[in-house]
């Protein structure tokens, strides 16, 4: 994982809860000239949700924080998404391609990048509104997978439905643990209709506890 955090509380704590979770934080480096990044989010009755993000350290990640794609590759898959500076995020997309990796690019929060950029992912991932917007823009994926929430999400010409949620408790992290398994699926070596299905299973899951995270 590639990212920074603040020389401060929160950015030991959550560099100490990714490791236990087992994830190789050592690409996420501390900026003693910043705070740890936040976001506040506001929950409706239904479990949707309002976010503002106060990307601190996070918004500081430049090029020179790619050094770890160096070692990417063919069988390995690339997850990026947008709230990083794009031009790092177009960089980090073509040096994996360029190795020979798979890019998955979760459009999100979304904004134009080079035609050029979307055209090495497979997918780009975007929801209803952010497939919109990427065509009032008169931009094109070859390879598009949009998610529809209850309506499932499809992927060229395959589709799969969303599982059953008895109740939706908070829609937080919802989109990324989709775009997760999805990743690690096609890491894995599953075919699309596959992985499309473990996204929409993780999907659902997360949207049965509140926060983006489980406990």
């Amino acid at each position: 994982m590639i990212g920074r955090v603040g020389e401060d509380p929160s950015g030991a704590r959550y560099l100490g809860r990714l490791e236990a979770f087992g994830i190789d934080a050592t690409g996420i480096r501390r900026d003693p000239d910043t705070v740890t990044g936040h976001a506040a989010i506001a929950v409706a009755a239904d479990g949707e949700n309002t976010i503002i993000v106060s990307p601190g350290a996070n918004g500081r990640v430049a090029v020179d924080d790619l050094g770890d794609l160096a070692g990417i590759g063919p069988g390995d898959v690339l997850l990026a998404q947008l709230e990083l500076d794009l031009g790092v995020v177009a960089e980090a997309v073509r040096r994996a391609s360029a190795a020979g990796a798979r890019v998955v690019l979760n459009a999100a929060p979304y904004a134009d990048l080079p035609a050029e950029v979307l055209a090495l992912a497979d997918p780009v991932v975007v929801n209803e509104h952010e497939a919109e917007q990427l065509a009032a823009a008169g931009l094109t994926a070859p390879s598009l997978l949009v998610t529809r929430g209850g309506e499932g999400a499809e992927w060229g010409d395959i589709r799969v439905p969303a599982d059953k949620v008895e109740r939706v408790v908070d829609t937080t992290g919802a989109g990324d643990a989709f775009c997760g398994a999805l990743a690690a699926a096609l890491a894995d070596g599953a075919d699309r209709e596959a992985a499309l299905k473990a996204a929409a299973t993780a999907g659902a899951e997360a949207v049965a506890w509140p926060g983006a995270q489980p406990a």
